[in-house]
């Protein structure tokens, strides 16, 4: 058996790093961007940051700011349209995984065009072309969607949302600034850094993860367990640290996969709207817990990594326990959501969401077998 890595071709880090992107640009003989990002990301200047450069190197693009949180079919289709008519020959997508998730959807497409039926992508799509050169500039600290082969879809008609892995989606250029993330209120950083623990916890213990991606994983742990609570409260090391942890979390998932928790958060954002970074930070503490008996050592390190002391005193038993808590306790302390009720979930609609979490590519990745009664029974318990 012969285990898979692909990452970024050229990354940046650090605060100012968007300096770097006229020199890329130049560099790869690049002629028009087309800039896919959102309205609020428009509205409070935070693309004005890249576009003012861009204007200073005399250097033409036009912008898509369409994209919806959890993007949807419509806005690909509407994204495909805008690239064709603006003459772009790269892109630049600057926000969360929706806009990065909306660019890898159009890129792909745009340089695929026997996949414009976008249901068609689901899973591990078999497309021969690289997608559209795009420069991924994240504006939150969570899904590394700049660094993952990994994007999600919406299908609004049918109520949920579907995972498209596809190494040709990658951006050739992550830009992982600080500054970016800056105007980031603390409700957005406290999800999506929770969101970036369970990439790091879930891929850590799912069935695919080896000794090369834990290596990223229990790093990005670690990094993440310290600096999510100082980037809530706004403090600029904070903010920093967690910019880095979440994309090293990327580094690793993105080749390995994920679990349960993402499988069973995908429905929500599908039936509900429920921001994803939110549902995994609810769901995580619980299928942490319902996944322990099968994660021999790990949940060890995990308790290690996440500052626990004397982890490696503690019985199995223990240290299990140690590392659920320890995720309980950041939660709290950045203010997750503990039951579902309280991100909109109606209980008449559970035994859907289980059949549609027990289909998610995700779950198959889950250390612990599953049917759709646990899954529905997890939810309830959490409820």
């Amino acid at each position: 058996m012969s285990n898979r890595f692909i990452l970024n071709e050229t990354s940046y880090f650090g605060a100012g790093a968007i300096r770097n992107i006229v020199t890329e640009v130049q560099q790869r003989g690049f002629r028009k961007a087309l800039i896919v990002t959102d309205k609020v990301l428009v509205k409070f200047k935070v693309v004005k940051k890249v576009t003012a450069l861009l204007q200073q190197a005399d250097l033409d693009y036009e912008i898509f700011d369409e994209v919806l949180p959890n993007p949807t079919m419509n806005v690909i289709n509407a994204g495909l349209a805008k690239f064709k008519a603006s003459g772009a020959d790269y892109m630049i997508s600057i926000g969360g995984g929706s806009p990065q998730d909306t660019a890898k959807a159009i890129g792909i497409i745009t340089n695929n065009p026997d996949f414009a039926d976008i249901r068609s992508l689901e899973g591990t799509a078999p497309t021969k072309k690289s997608a559209v050169p795009t420069i991924a500039i994240p504006t939150t600290a969570g899904t590394a969607a700049e660094v993952t082969i990994n994007y999600v879809i919406t299908d609004e008609e049918n109520k949920r949302k579907f995972v498209c892995v596809d190494p040709h989606s990658i951006p050739v250029v992550a830009i992982i600034d600080s500054d970016m993330m800056a105007s980031m209120p603390p409700a957005l950083k406290a999800a999506t850094g929770v969101d970036a623990l369970t990439h790091a916890i879930e891929g850590f213990t799912t069935l695919a993860a080896w000794e090369l991606s834990d290596m990223f994983h229990l790093k990005a742990i670690e990094i993440i367990a310290r600096s999510l609570r100082a980037s809530v409260k706004g403090e600029q090391q904070g903010t920093e640290d967690m910019a880095l942890g979440q994309y090293v979390a990327g580094m690793g998932f993105s080749n390995v996969g994920l679990g349960l928790v993402h499988g069973m958060a995908h429905p929500l954002s599908a039936f509900y709207g429920t921001p994803h970074g939110v549902a995994n930070a609810v769901l995580l503490p619980h299928i942490m817990a319902y996944n322990a008996d099968f994660t021999g050592e790990k949940f060890r390190a995990i308790a290690k990594a996440m500052g626990v002391q004397n982890a490696e005193c503690l019985s199995i038993e223990e240290a299990r326990m140690a590392a659920v808590e320890a995720v309980k306790s950041l939660n709290r302390d950045v203010g997750i959501p503990v039951t579902l009720r309280e991100v909109g979930v109606k209980e008449e609609d559970i035994p859907k969401l289980a059949k549609a979490a027990f289909a998610d590519v995700c779950t198959g990745g889950n250390p612990r077998p599953t049917s759709v009664e646990d899954i529905e029974r997890l939810y309830r318990a959490i409820y």
